[in-house]
């Protein structure tokens, strides 16, 4: 029996005998049914059954209007199923059929005539319940559009990992029409990618029915050739209703903007930590080798991969190099650090080493301009403005530098030198973000090395003294009242080791020293003096006090068999606070108007010149007429009392009624000082004064930090 006109008397077999069946037809679950020419039902399917609610024996040999149509279509019915039977067409629409429970059921149909092989008709009708049927179609033509429409890439492939179809969005990510795509598998299709990860990635999802999503791939493909893009690659398994695996869709997002951000954020953070690390291995000592050497070896491999670090030649010899010079420059080489041994350490001036550039030299250009050199992509004419000679170049070409940055090492507007970097196998050329994080360390370094090469000098300054002497009478400071008293020891002509010091500093500031060189004679006092000097210079870095004291201690563990107790201070009258730091020395002692005074308790830390100590800085506010005093042991120390019972002394002669400072300064030594005292002391007590900002506030006392 076949369809008149319709199908071959032989059916062609589909390809592949052991194709699995299409699920859409279950999902429509459509029914057959078939009537003889008057009208009875012939054949009856088991989708029949569920669409209708009739089984075959019920249905079978009885009137398909009388069972399934209400009786007031029945002439409906019998017009269409003549004009079916008469050849005169098929016939395709939706009818209220009538289900088994009595409700009323609307069937799309397909409805056909049918002949056999003695010339007899049948009529077929073919059936699905309309609201399934539309549901397909919404779901269809939502799913075309969103496939056409949409600006993420979608592609199918079937089990064979071959394209079935393409978007245009895809099309247009890959720069390939869907034509050369379809029918082909991904390593013949984009031969460009990493076709090995995408099929094994496909084939993981067939196997598995596991989604992998937002895989990332690189690469370039033909729509943009020169740019290397980032897509976010997901694959999903496709399967019928019916659990046949169909293939896989893949979905492609083009993410290079958000893979360049990503990117950018983390080499921003590998930038602050470098900074970081730098801030932390580079100036532990106040060695200039040593520290030149910190900063070469910080700059790679993170920054570069060879890095040497050359001073001018002039700055070691005490010349000032100011920003603007011209002509040919001198160096000296002082570090040099590689990521790998490579040639290009050969090719640099060995550590020690002086060298004469002319103007033309690139890293000559950087310390005359103070300006960053850097050249992106190196050519062979521009080694020899790089390298130190003929022979030096030829040397950095075998090594394979590409790409070179020379920045400045300033510090308090004077070149220092300049930080030379060179990339080999690192294949990133230096760009501007490069630029500017080579200027970063360079600037955190040349202060160190800065304080380096005057540290060098104090300590050479300072060997060369004899004696140092106390201060003259110094000034009253901004928003500070000083008085201060030195009185050798009685017992003996000698000088010896105690002294005090007010050193004016930048923004109004004022740092107050009040120390101990143990022992007497000229070797204390020389020591003093030196420390004093020591002192001075350190200060003038502006070093928050507990540095102070930390290079203090180096440079008395340098100078020999010695122990200096000491406290160093700095008052902002402007803040209305003092930063103090204590190495091994008695408390000073706050008095506060109204209050009881009071030692203050300071973290007490190690004598200067125990070596490898950490010493502390507190944060104290000083409100108007507070005072605060500094003193030696010389002051309250007596071999016969107890040293609690003096500092209770102490204490009591300050709590009596307010006297100036000079009178204050005569009472403690009238009363604490004895006759024939072994020891020699030193006295300062500073005052506050109203602070020079706008306002006081009434903070913590201490604040250690």
């Amino acid at each position: 029996m076949r369809a008149a006109g319709s199908f071959p008397a032989e059916p062609t077999q589909p390809r592949g005998s052991t194709t699995e069946p299409g699920g859409l037809l279950d999902v429509l679950n459509v029914a057959a049914v078939v009537l003889d020419a008057e009208g009875r039902i012939a054949l009856w399917s088991p989708q029949a059954d569920q669409l209708f609610g009739y089984s075959a024996e019920e249905a079978l040999g009885r009137f398909a209007a009388r069972l399934l149509v209400h009786e007031k279509h029945w002439e409906v019915v019998r017009r269409l199923f003549t004009q079916v039977m008469t050849g005169e067409g098929r016939w395709a629409g939706v009818f209220p059929i009538r289900h088994k429970d009595g409700s009323t059921l609307l069937v799309e149909f397909r409805n056909m005539r049918l002949e056999d092989d003695r010339k007899g008709f049948y009529a077929l009708g073919l059936a699905t319940n309309q609201a399934t049927l539309r549901q397909v179609e919404r779901d269809l033509a939502l799913s075309t559009r969103l496939v056409s429409q949409s600006p993420i890439g979608l592609a199918v492939v079937d089990t064979d990992l071959r394209y079935v179809s393409v978007n245009p969005a895809l099309e247009r990510i890959n720069g390939l029409p869907a034509a050369e795509h379809v029918g082909r598998n991904v390593r013949e299709a984009l031969p460009f990618l990493d076709t090995e990860a995408i099929e094994s990635a496909m084939r993981q999802v067939l196997s598995t029915g596991v989604p992998i999503v937002d895989q990332e791939s690189l690469g370039f493909t033909p729509a943009d050739p020169d740019r290397e893009h980032a897509w976010s690659v997901s694959f999903y398994r496709l399967d019928a209703p019916n659990g046949n695996i169909l293939g896989v869709a893949t979905s492609v997002v083009d993410v290079t903007e958000r893979h360049r951000a990503t990117t950018e954020a983390v080499q921003a953070r590998q930038r602050l930590a470098l900074v970081a690390d730098a801030s932390i291995r580079i100036g532990t000592t106040l060695d200039l080798d040593k520290t030149a050497r910190e900063l070469a070896e910080v700059s790679v491999p993170e920054l570069a991969d060879i890095a040497a670090v050359d001073v001018l030649d002039s700055v070691l010899n005490g010349r000032a190099t100011v920003v603007l010079r011209e002509g040919p420059a001198t160096f000296r080489a002082l570090a040099v650090a590689s990521a790998y041994p490579s040639e290009a350490v050969r090719a640099a001036d060995p550590p020690g080493d002086v060298a004469r550039y002319d103007a033309d030299r690139l890293v000559t250009q950087c310390v005359n301009t103070g300006r960053p050199v850097r050249v992106s992509h190196v050519s062979s004419d521009d080694l020899p403005r790089i390298a130190r000679s003929p022979e030096s170049a030829t040397l950095l070409a075998t090594a394979g530098v590409h790409s070179y940055l020379a920045v400045p090492l300033i510090a308090r507007g004077e070149v220092l030198g300049a930080l030379d970097l060179k990339r080999t196998r690192n294949p990133r050329p230096f760009d501007a973000d490069d630029e500017i994080l080579a200027g970063e360390l360079a600037a955190r370094a040349a202060v160190c090395i800065d304080n380096a090469r005057w540290y060098q000098q104090v300590r050479h300054t300072a060997l060369t003294l004899q004696r140092s002497l106390l201060p003259q009478q110094p000034p009253d400071q901004p928003g500070m009242e000083i008085a201060y008293r030195y009185q050798p020891a009685q017992a003996a002509s000698e000088v010896g080791g105690d002294w005090f010091d007010v050193i004016p500093l930048t923004g109004d500031k004022t740092a107050l020293v009040v120390g101990d060189v143990m022992g007497s004679g000229i070797n204390a006092a020389a020591m003093m003096g030196q420390l004093r000097t020591a002192t001075r210079t350190l200060a003038e870095l502006d070093l928050d006090p507990a540095q102070v004291l930390r290079h203090l201690d180096r440079i008395t563990d340098r100078m020999g068999q010695t122990i200096t107790t000491c406290i160093y201070a700095v008052y902002d009258p402007h803040s209305s606070q003092c930063l103090i730091s204590n190495a091994g020395h008695l408390p000073p002692a706050l008095v506060r108007p109204g209050r009881r005074p009071e030692l203050l308790e300071l973290p007490t830390g190690a004598p200067l010149g125990v070596g490898d100590v950490t010493f502390h800085t507190t944060t104290l506010d000083l409100h108007p007429h507070d005072e605060l005093v500094l003193y030696t042991d010389g002051l309250v120390e007596t071999r016969d009392e107890a040293i609690d019972v003096r500092l209770d002394a102490l204490l009591a002669l300050l709590a009596d009624h307010p006297r100036s400072l000079e009178e204050t300064c005569d009472v403690l030594l009238d009363s604490l000082r004895q006759p024939g005292d072994h020891d020699d002391v030193a006295l300062l007590i500073a005052r506050a004064r109203r602070s020079l900002a706008t306002g006081t506030g009434e903070g913590d006392a201490l604040r250690k930090r």
